[in-house]
């Protein structure tokens, strides 16, 4: 059965025919030819059941957030008040442009947001500077990946879907000490690349210009203060805090920054719609497969086949790792969050593994495959953003890639950087 699955999905995926298709027909076929067992209707109610989780309500909203930001100003207040402190360094435009991807995945939670945001303005600054396009480029989509680890991550909140007992908030705090590692490997890369290739400095700002950007840019920074000190301070819910979100961007777009009219908002809402949407679809498809696939025992199947009879801790996390570092290749981080998931969580729990850590642990292979050849989804985005071929895209990103395993494995054999902010609270 289990060979029968993946050659069907492999042959429609072949295909070119949406995700949602292989998700559904693979295990269809189960139902009908192998005598699995329940009736095939039971996947639509399976498909139903997958996206009435209360918690899901969270990722429209934050998507919403994210794109009436990405229409404004706040992307580009956030550039001008980091450039100001750290444009003139060696490297500058570089690290400002890491910082501002980490800072606006704490806003947005999505790594394709990121990309349209910081990624327009801050490619031009760093061609006029004397970076390559491709490095350029590379650097974006890479920094760009920090928002799947940072809150509000989305890639977070399907994984506590899936995980039953994960505490949303709880996993939105782990994700930021990985997050912050990301960005102080690409700084010091960024200084480095610099160094070597004599990219010019930029002319230091005045400390009066620098108050200046810096009380422009006090209310886009309230974003990731709201949405982390109102989880932990007890005033709303993760789902709330979306809420509160997406209020928080229309005050701040619409009212003070003046950037959006309101006769904008439905169709930003409907772009937001249409991608929800799309993640809807695959999350429903994803929990029928995942039933399914239960149901008829292939997740036992194939951790025996994968893993030792009394596996460590340790060597489930990195069979863990590599089996979602290459599914998000090859398939869209949320299809494979919700397939995986399922089949290696109680295995990673029986053998002692925090399940916060473990959700870091997958949550950031997710953000690494989502960079990485052949098929890692922002590499598609960056090629359309920037009308780039897709060899153009990939061609400088091999020292992401590198610096990407390097935290991995911190992240895989040293718990505490994700887990040192729940212990201290």
């Amino acid at each position: 059965m289990l060979w029968t699955l993946i050659g069907v999905m492999v042959f429609l995926l072949a295909l070119g025919l949406p995700m949602m298709i292989p998700l559904i027909t693979g295990p269809l076929i189960l139902l009908l030819f192998f005598d699995v067992g329940p009736d095939p209707w039971i996947m639509v109610q399976q498909m139903r059941e997958g996206i009435s989780s209360y918690v899901l309500i969270a990722v429209p909203l934050f998507i919403f957030a994210a794109d009436i930001m990405t229409s404004g100003r706040t992307s580009q207040k956030l550039l001008d008040f980091i450039g100001a402190f750290v444009g003139h360094l060696r490297g500058g435009y570089a690290i400002t442009t890491a910082a501002a991807c980490t800072l606006f995945g704490s806003i947005s939670g999505s790594t394709q947001a990121t990309v349209v945001a910081i990624g327009k303005p801050m490619r031009q600054r760093l061609l006029k500077a004397g970076y390559k396009d491709s490095s350029a480029i590379a650097l974006i989509i890479n920094s760009s990946d920090v928002a799947l680890l940072i809150p509000p991550s989305i890639g977070m909140i399907i994984y506590a879907l899936v995980a039953q007992g994960a505490s949303v908030g709880d996993l939105f705090i782990a994700g930021i000490g990985p997050g912050v590692l990301i960005f102080l490997f690409f700084a010091v890369y960024a200084f480095i690349y610099a160094k070597i290739h004599n990219i010019p400095l930029a002319e230091k700002p005045s400390w009066s210009e620098r108050g200046r950007l810096t009380v422009q840019a006090l209310m886009p920074l309230g974003f990731p203060i709201i949405i982390i000190g109102g989880i932990y301070g007890g005033i709303f819910t993760p789902t709330e805090a979306a809420g509160v979100s997406v209020l928080y961007a229309l005050i701040l777009e619409v009212f003070i920054f003046r950037s959006i009219h309101l006769k904008q908002i439905p169709d930003i809402a409907l772009s937001s719609g249409i991608v929800t949407s799309a993640v809807f679809i695959l999350v429903a498809s994803g929990q029928a497969f995942s039933w399914v696939i239960s149901f008829a025992r292939i997740p036992r199947q194939l951790t025996d086949a994968v893993l030792p009879e009394d596996p460590t801790a340790l060597t489930v996390l990195v069979i863990v790792a590599l089996f979602f570092f290459v599914g998000c290749m090859f398939v869209d981080p949320i299809v494979v969050i919700l397939i995986l998931t399922p089949i290696f969580y109680d295995p990673a729990i029986q053998a002692g593994v925090d399940p916060i850590h473990l959700g870091v642990v997958i949550v950031f292979q997710a953000a690494l495959g989502s960079a990485t050849p052949p098929f890692g989804v922002d590499i598609f985005t960056a090629s359309a953003v920037f009308n780039k071929s897709y060899l153009d895209v990939i061609r400088g990103t091999p020292p992401f890639i590198v610096m990407l395993l390097i935290v991995a494995v911190l992240v895989i054999v040293f718990e505490e950087i994700s887990l040192f902010l729940l212990w201290m609270f």
